[in-house]
């Protein structure tokens, strides 16, 4: 049987007009994007909302790529980039499956990701292959709570997946990516932001080990 298709109309259409993203995270995209240069993968472009960012913290020799498989958001990611002058290779390809060689990039920006994709070990592997020694894994996302809003999560999750494009709230994030033996924590950080029930909302960045 093959992967799932991904395929979101209506979550896409409705994602911008309804999501703060600006107010909400966008200290937090300008965090990812401090400083980028050389080549850069952000792992999910959505609907495009980290290109002005990048746009405008990025080096000159800045070459940015971008995979979206929901082709609903993809069409809005490109309409975004040909309106900045950052130049952007957008692909459909998925996160678990990544058409790049080994050691290809100096950063991934994963920004609330994770909680879409479908097999999370098998992306983190991807991006581990892809990422050269002593590169770098910058991201924000939200992660499963503590205590009484952990299990409000669990209960709420097969409905928000629904409607939600397949976002799951209970997805621990963090402990996968500092479990995996091919990073190094250079800096976790939980945010004050976060809309309920999509909370906590955590920033960080991650090496790859010269050997792993």
């Amino acid at each position: 049987m093959g992967e799932r298709r991904i395929d979101h109309p209506c979550f896409a259409a409705l994602y911008d007009r309804c999501m703060p993203d600006r107010l909400l995270v966008g200290p937090h995209r300008e965090y990812l994007a401090a400083d980028l240069s050389g080549r850069v993968l952000d792992l999910g472009a959505g609907t495009g909302a980290m290109i002005p960012y990048v746009a405008a913290g990025g080096d000159d020799d800045l070459e940015y790529h971008a995979v979206e498989p929901d082709p609903n958001m993809r069409r809005r990611a490109a309409s975004t980039a040909d309106r900045s002058a950052l130049r952007t290779q957008l692909r459909d390809d998925r996160a678990e499956s990544l058409p790049y060689v080994d050691d290809a990039f100096e950063t991934v920006i994963s920004s609330l990701v994770f909680c879409t994709i479908g097999d999370p070990d098998r992306a983190l592997d991807e991006v581990a292959r892809v990422l050269e020694p002593g590169g770098e894994l910058r991201f924000l996302e939200h992660v499963r709570n503590d205590g009484w809003r952990a299990r409000v999560q669990d209960r709420l999750n097969p409905i928000w997946e629904r409607a939600a494009g397949g976002c799951q709230l209970n997805r621990e994030t963090v402990e996968r990516f500092v479990g995996h033996d091919a990073f190094d924590v250079l800096e976790i950080e939980r945010t004050q932001v976060g809309v309920l029930p999509a909370t906590p909302i955590v920033r960080g960045r991650l090496r790859r080990r010269r050997e792993s």
